[in-house]
């Protein structure tokens, strides 16, 4: 006795077939979806990936070396650059003020050590009375000539930066410790030949 449920095999094939548009097949695709083209995709390039690491561990003398030349390459690059207190166009204006005179805060130093040789208890009484004399001199001198250049840079800044947002008493100290240091120990290295014009 025949399945009552079972199909024929000729209704099978009698069953009408719908045809499917390519309008229902891409409505019923993701959005996200992506058509193949026949071909692998390419990877991405290893820029942003992490370097891979050495192949060997470095010896002591390696590793040092390695510490030395990144030191020296820090301190060039300081040297020529500055640091985060020597960025903005104030700064830069205060450093050249400094860096296009002759300071007595270079010569400070050079004379304090002679004034504290000069100035001891074995050496005779018109010895420590000329220290004491050269030792006054620079002090005075100091000042006078630190008062000069925050006057000078002052009157600069109030003329080029009328906007500036820069502490003016900030800035007269950078410019007078810039101006006690030997010029060539100042960083940023100066820009400005002695006696230019700014």
């Amino acid at each position: 006795m025949p399945s009552l449920f079972r199909r024929k095999s000729a209704d099978l094939v009698e069953e009408p077939v719908t045809p499917v548009t390519t309008d229902e097949v891409s409505a019923a695709r993701t959005r996200g979806y992506t058509p193949a083209k026949g071909r692998e995709t390419p990877k991405r390039p290893g820029a942003g990936r992490r370097p891979t690491a050495p192949a060997r561990p470095l010896t002591k003398e390696e590793a040092r070396e390695q510490r030395r030349k990144a030191r020296a390459e820090a301190a060039a690059e300081f040297r020529r650059e500055g640091g985060p207190r020597d960025r903005g166009p104030e700064r830069r204006l205060a450093r050249d003020v400094v860096d296009s005179r002759r300071t007595v805060g270079t010569w400070f130093f050079g004379g304090a050590l002679i004034v504290l040789v000069g100035s001891n208890q074995a050496m005779p009484p018109i010895v420590r009375l000329v220290s004491n004399i050269v030792w006054g001199a620079l002090a005075l001198g100091l000042v006078v000539d630190s008062i000069l250049i925050c006057r000078k840079i002052g009157g600069l800044v109030r003329e080029r930066f009328p906007r500036s947002g820069e502490r003016m008493g900030s800035l007269y100290l950078y410019a007078i410790m810039r101006s006690i240091t030997f010029r060539r120990m100042r960083a940023p290295a100066p820009q400005v030949a002695i006696g230019d014009k700014i």
